[in-house]
């Protein structure tokens, strides 16, 4: 699977770094804004889960430097959709009713926004969005197929090496439910069945432990 992070469309390799390091799922990815990345303390804040549930997960401290790079030019894209007076970005359920100019801030601008404004469907206001989860996927899909993977493979599965990984590296069944989310052991215990060498204790990002570039 982490031959996929090489050859994936450059366009998507970051976030395909951030969803295996991280253990994401994919609309947890595609809803990050800039204010869930906390570079200091290595740890990502994922709000409005499944089940409407927040949570905290590990930041692999190999991306830093790639996000703070990814930051940088956001902020231009963000500079240039204030001065052209597009309408800030959607806020989560009722905030957007609630502070309705909260849109325009930089800390709800998303990590990884559409390279093009679209119309929102609930509102029908034309505003910049996030990489739509089928664009994504099938960036991922294509990537698959460019490393000779067999298998079906959907952005899932980065989430599942995640995981598995992290249970091979002898991180604790507990450790592992917190940052995956899951409201029942039992989800997080399917793992152990496909994983080698499980026990012991401590977490760090898979993605850590991998040497290669990851800007590659």
């Amino acid at each position: 699977m982490l031959k996929i992070l090489d050859v994936i469309d450059e366009r998507h390799r970051l976030a395909a770094a951030v969803q295996y390091g991280a253990g994401l799922r994919v609309r947890e990815l595609m809803n990050l804004r800039i204010k869930d990345i906390d570079s200091s303390r290595q740890q990502i804040t994922v709000h409005c889960s499944k089940g409407d549930k927040s949570r905290v997960t590990v930041l692999p401290a190999s991306l830093i430097e790639l996000i703070d790079a990814q930051k940088a030019k956001l902020r231009e894209m963000f500079k240039r959709d204030r001065s052209e007076g597009v309408p800030g970005v959607a806020l989560p359920g009722a905030l957007g009713r609630k502070y309705p100019k909260a849109g325009e801030k930089w800390e709800w601008f998303w990590l990884f926004p559409g390279d093009k404004l679209s119309t929102d469907p609930s509102t029908g206001i034309i505003r910049r969005h996030h990489v739509h989860p089928d664009v994504y996927g099938r960036a991922v899909i294509q990537a698959a197929r460019k490393v000779g993977l067999e298998k079906r493979v959907t952005t899932h599965a980065l989430r599942h090496s995640f995981a598995t990984h992290l249970l091979e590296g002898g991180t604790d069944i507990r450790s592992l439910q917190e940052l995956l989310g899951h409201s029942d052991i039992r989800t997080t215990e399917i793992y152990t069945h496909v994983t080698k060498n499980v026990g012991g204790t401590g977490v760090r990002s898979p993605l850590d432990a991998v040497k290669r570039d990851p800007s590659a």
